[in-house]
């Protein structure tokens, strides 16, 4: 049992995902910068949560951290009854592969490899056959309207195209957690509102565990639950954001 950053006691019986008082400090010009200061959160079993803050204030630094990228500087993050910080390097990367999705802001997209190889490596870096991890990673193409496209290669898709293809490379090996970092900010309204709509769906369906960042208020609105970065802590925000 720990507390959140208002005192609030959080129980880790039926937490997926436990962060217990979390720094992370960063050397800058000889200068000491706290991005995040003792932040304490859990997020439950097959819930999604949004995660909003100004630009700058950690948000990201807090995904790499949850996904064994980045190290903590003090705390503890527990996923799934595993602490990331008792595992090495290879072990955090195999544990990121096989129980984490990432949605990364930038896409981070092979530049060699097509749409469809893309999607398919993540399959096949879990041990999924190659005919196998095809036949996925094409079906996760389609589900995000992407057919046509499974044979281009990056640098021949759009921002939104490539932002789409990063989603399915996500959802691809049926990760227990994933980690979404502004996944509709290439895409313009409406196709930002239909690809939430299919990627809440089918994460809902499979039970997966969600944290997104996100400057939208619309894609926040889709969450089960709204926290809030600030001064390198966690809050929790009920009924306070006009939709």
């Amino acid at each position: 049992m720990t507390a959140d950053s208002e005192g609030k006691a959080l129980d880790s019986s039926d937490s997926f995902v436990l962060v217990q008082d979390v720094s992370r400090e960063y050397s800058q010009g000889g200068q000491k910068q706290l991005v995040l200061d003792n932040a304490c959160f859990s997020l439950r079993k097959g819930e999604t949560t949004a995660l909003l803050g100004r630009s700058g204030c950690g948000k990201s630094t807090l995904l790499n951290l949850l996904s064994g990228i980045d190290h903590l500087t003090s705390g503890s993050i527990i996923i799934n009854g595993v602490s990331l910080g008792s595992l090495g390097e290879k072990a955090r990367t195999r544990f990121r592969r096989r129980h984490i999705g990432f949605i990364y802001q930038f896409f981070n997209l092979v530049p060699g490899l097509t749409a469809l190889e893309n999607v398919a490596l993540m399959a096949e870096l879990n041990g999924s056959a190659v005919g196998e991890s095809m036949n996925r990673a094409a079906h996760f193409l389609s589900l995000l309207g992407l057919s046509d496209k499974a044979d281009s290669f990056p640098e021949q898709l759009s921002g939104g195209e490539q932002q789409r293809v990063a989603i399915a490379r996500a959802l691809v090996h049926a990760p227990d957690l994933v980690l979404a970092d502004e996944p509709t900010g290439n895409l313009d309204a409406r196709s930002g509102e239909e690809v939430m709509q299919l990627f809440s769906s089918h994460l809902k369906q499979q039970g997966t565990t969600t944290l997104i960042v996100t400057h939208s208020l619309a894609v926040a609105k889709t969450a089960d639950r709204i926290l809030t970065l600030e001064n390198g802590t966690i809050e929790e925000r009920w009924g306070e954001f006009a939709w």
